[in-house]
């Protein structure tokens, strides 16, 4: 397997919303013209393909200098547990290792928690100082 990856890939529209459909990310793709245009306003998307098949997408929010925000990282099931999103992580946040602020937002399962841990990334209630993160989801 050769995986292909590319940035800031022009994306068919009907693979992205097969992707997230992949992973049943069905809460974006209930409006596929505003998930399109959400991954197209991006600070930074990063693709994976397989020959011509996008098999996984990582993207980026923020000003890109003192705050990244990674809104999305998926892989299509039959290509998990092979690299491919520690590739896209590694690749994607490479150019903003200088940012001081890298964010994300995950589920609370072990194998996310214990994915992002090896990547650097520490859980909000483990820093070293008090710090509080608010949401709201609309």
């Amino acid at each position: 397997m050769s995986i292909d990856y590319r940035l800031d890939a022009k994306l068919d529209p009907s693979a992205l919303i097969d992707l997230y459909d992949s992973v049943q990310w069905t809460e974006y793709t209930k409006d596929p013209q505003r998930l399109t245009a959400a991954v197209a306003a991006s600070l930074a998307v990063l693709t994976a393909y397989d020959g011509q098949k996008l098999v996984g997408l990582a993207r980026l929010v923020g000003d890109g200098l003192t705050i990244i925000y990674l809104q999305d990282i998926l892989v299509a099931p039959n290509y998990q547990r092979r690299g491919i999103g520690r590739q896209l992580m590694q690749r994607l946040l490479a150019p903003f290792a200088d940012v001081r602020q890298q964010v994300l937002m995950t589920d609370n399962e072990p194998g996310q928690i214990a994915f992002y841990e090896s990547l650097g990334f520490t859980e909000i209630r483990d820093l070293p100082h008090p710090t509080r993160v608010y949401t709201k989801f609309a």
